[in-house]
């Protein structure tokens, strides 16, 4: 799907770039690995994924914001991806929105239907990659700002 098609559907809201609100999600999402990490030393696997695929979503918010644009408040978590998937971004950081879908679908399962279904490899696999999404969204919010 287009951007121009999330637009009209009311999918994602153009606003003003927005650079005070992209350093806020951005600070959240380093926040959220660090939470992250201290989930999975605790063996709490579920929610450390959780909180990974949280980071991720914080830091693709940060590149909406300094974009102009914001998810819609009832898409929420799935306006972001399609975002992602809509708009300009390098071949090795548009690999992660597949990878943040999967997180989202796994995180969705533990918040309201099980528990217990995240293995800590999992768990640090959902730590690596909000790392390094983290981490190439900043590298994007350099060269944009």
């Amino acid at each position: 799907m287009s951007l121009e098609e999330l637009l009209r559907k009311g999918t994602v809201k153009r606003i003003a770039p927005n650079a005070r609100l992209s350093g806020i999600s951005l600070a959240k999402a380093r926040r959220d690995i660090g939470a992250s990490g201290t989930l999975y030393e605790k063996g709490e696997y579920d929610w450390s994924l959780a909180i990974s695929y949280n980071a991720m979503l914080g830091a693709a918010r940060a590149l909406m914001y300094i974009r102009g644009y914001r998810p819609s408040s009832s898409d929420g978590h799935l306006a972001v991806i399609k975002f992602l998937e809509a708009t300009p971004i390098d071949e090795e950081t548009a690999k992660y929105t597949a990878i943040m879908d999967r997180l989202r679908k796994k995180r969705h399962r533990l918040v309201y239907e099980e528990y217990d279904v995240v293995t800590e490899k999992e768990a640090r696999q959902a730590l690596m990659w909000a790392e390094q999404f983290l981490e190439r969204i900043k590298k994007i919010l350099e060269q944009e700002t």
